[in-house]
């Protein structure tokens, strides 16, 4: 983890803080690849993930936004309540799960609410290396979206379009006619609400193959669960543990005093991926691609469990 500085907060929305931070140690960061995340401990020792939202190339500060939820478990009230310029927060090195494809002719970034941050960053990184894209951003008003400013500046004006105040039944209509004309080469590139997200994939999938549409999740899709069948863990050490129905590949090894890294512990972030050695993972995550799925050699150990009756892996 790395000790930061807030140097900055800037109210963005009613709801919306940015905060920039610099390393406390005066040292610069490492660039990241747009897309990329970091954890951030707040006060009372809470860890959330949120999406790096400056530009990529910077490595004197980092930028993130945060929405302040209503129904907040104390990150994002915490981080807006009690947290002041001066102040030191822990975060961990960029992680990337949602990073741009390079093989992409062209790259379409389609918006909703506090899911613009990892697309502003993208947005930086693609108006840098002259690669076309084009940003859609979708708000319930012009008022409560963020970085709107930013985005009306003459370096993105001519790559972005609002969308503002369009009913949730209109929807469809409105992506259909975003995507409908994608290049055979296009990627798109999704972040917002859930159900925002799924109906970009429903749309753009019409169109295009689905590993061109990418989505970045910062709740599961679906409620975490551990029930299933036991099955058996090895580890590439030669012990064997089993785990449980009710129980995680995670929570099994730390009782045996074996610490795998975690953070959301929801199958989100990517913290806890190992690699499978045998065996067939039943994957239940949100952060592994489709084909890293398919390719069976990695795991979220958080929440996935097995088809086989062991699987061994790699520490």
């Amino acid at each position: 983890m790395i000790t930061v500085t807030v140097t900055d907060i800037t109210t963005e929305t009613a709801s919306v803080k940015r905060f920039s931070l610099r390393r406390s140690n005066g040292a610069p960061f490492a660039s990241y690849a747009a897309g990329a995340h970091v954890d951030v401990t707040g006060p009372g020792g809470i860890t959330r993930q949120y999406s790096l939202c400056g530009p990529p190339h910077r490595t004197d500060s980092y930028q993130i936004a945060v929405k302040r939820e209503d129904c907040s478990r104390g990150g994002s009230a915490a981080l807006h309540d009690q947290v002041a310029v001066g102040d030191e927060l822990t975060i961990s090195e960029p992680r990337n799960l949602f990073a741009l494809a390079p093989e992409a002719d062209t790259h379409v970034l389609v918006a909703a609410g506090i899911g613009i941050t990892p697309l502003l960053s993208m947005a930086y990184q693609l108006s840098t290396d002259g690669v076309p894209y084009r940003l859609h951003y979708f708000a319930s008003r012009r008022e409560q979206a963020a970085f709107v400013r930013v985005l009306e500046d003459e370096g993105f004006a001519s790559s972005v379009e609002f969308h503002f105040g369009i009913d949730r039944s209109e929807q469809p209509d409105v992506l259909e006619s975003i995507l409908a004309g994608a290049e055979p080469g296009a990627h798109v590139y999704s972040c917002g609400p859930k159900e925002f997200m799924q109906r970009v994939v429903e749309v753009a999938t019409r169109s295009l193959p689905d590993d061109q549409v990418h989505i970045e999740h910062f709740q599961p899709l679906e409620p975490t669960t551990h029930e299933g069948g036991e099955f058996e863990v090895e580890l590439d050490t030669g012990e064997v543990f089993a785990i449980p129905s009710g129980r995680s590949i995670v929570e099994v090894l730390g009782d045996a005093g074996i610490d795998v890294d975690t953070s959301c512990r929801e199958g989100i972030c990517g913290t806890c991926v190992l690699t499978v050695l045998d065996g067939v993972p039943d994957h239940r995550d949100n952060c592994l691609t489709r084909k890293e799925k398919e390719s069976g050699d990695q795991i979220a150990t958080c929440v996935s469990r097995a088809k086989t009756a062991r699987l061994v892996l790699e520490l």
